[in-house]
C-alpha cells in the first residue's frame, strides 16, 4: 500500500496540506463543504493539480460560503466556465451548486453539515457511498472515501508511524472512536 505520507515528504504543496490538514477533524459547514467540493473537482484529476488551484476555487466559490453558492445562477455558471483559475467542467460546477443546497437543507434537517455526518456515525465505507449518493450530486466511491479520509471519518489517511498520525489520534477523530474493529483493522 503506497501512503500518502510518502508523497507529501517535503513536498512544498502536498507538504502542508498533508501535516496540518488531511485527516484532521473537521467541523466548520464551509471548510466541509470547501474539502467535499475539492474532492470532486479531483475526480478524473490529480490531487497536486487541485492543491495548486486551490486559492482560485476558493476566490471563485467565495470561499465556499455555503449560502452564496448555494444561491449561484446562469451567470454564476458562466462566470465560473469562463474562469481559467479553476476546474472549468459544468457538471461538477453544477454538482457544487446543487451540494450547496443540500448542506444549507441540512441545518433545519440535522443542525448543519457536522451534525448530519455525526449522525450517520459510524458506517462501513459502502454505507456512506450510499448515503452520499442520496444527498449530494458527483459522490462516487473515491470521492466519499477522500472525504471521510480527509476529515477524520474514515482510517487510513497516514500510515501508524507518521507524526501528523500521531497529532490526528490526539484529537480523538470519529474513525477512532468506533474502534479499530469496527473498520477490521488489527
Amino acid at each position: 500500500m503506497s501512503w500518502y505520507c510518502e508523497v507529501a515528504a517535503n513536498h512544498p504543496i502536498h507538504g502542508p496540506y498533508h501535516d496540518f490538514e488531511y485527516g484532521f477533524p473537521l467541523t466548520d459547514e464551509a471548510a466541509l463543504f470547501e474539502r467535499l467540493s475539492l474532492e470532486i473537482f479531483q475526480a478524473g484529476l490529480s490531487w497536486l493539480l487541485i492543491l495548486k488551484k486551490r486559492p482560485a476555487l476558493i476566490a471563485a466559490f467565495d470561499a465556499f460560503d455555503v449560502d452564496q453558492v448555494a444561491a449561484y445562477g446562469d451567470a454564476d455558471v458562466a462566470r465560473l466556465l469562463a474562469d481559467p483559475g479553476i476546474i472549468r467542467n459544468r457538471l461538477k460546477i453544477n454538482a457544487i451548486i446543487d451540494n450547496a443546497k443540500s448542506v444549507r437543507s441540512m441545518r433545519e434537517s440535522h443542525g448543519g453539515f457536522d451534525a448530519w455526518l455525526a449522525s450517520g456515525h459510524p458506517k462501513l465505507p459502502d454505507d456512506w457511498v450510499k448515503t452520499f449518493r442520496q444527498t449530494f450530486r458527483f459522490t462516487g466511491r473515491e470521492v466519499v472515501g477522500e472525504f471521510l479520509m480527509s476529515i477524520g471519518y474514515l482510517p487510513g489517511a497516514h500510515h501508524p508511524d507518521c507524526a501528523a498520525y500521531t497529532r490526528i489520534a490526539d484529537q480523538d477523530p470519529p474513525w477512532l472512536q468506533a474502534g479499530s474493529d469496527f473498520y477490521g483493522q488489527k
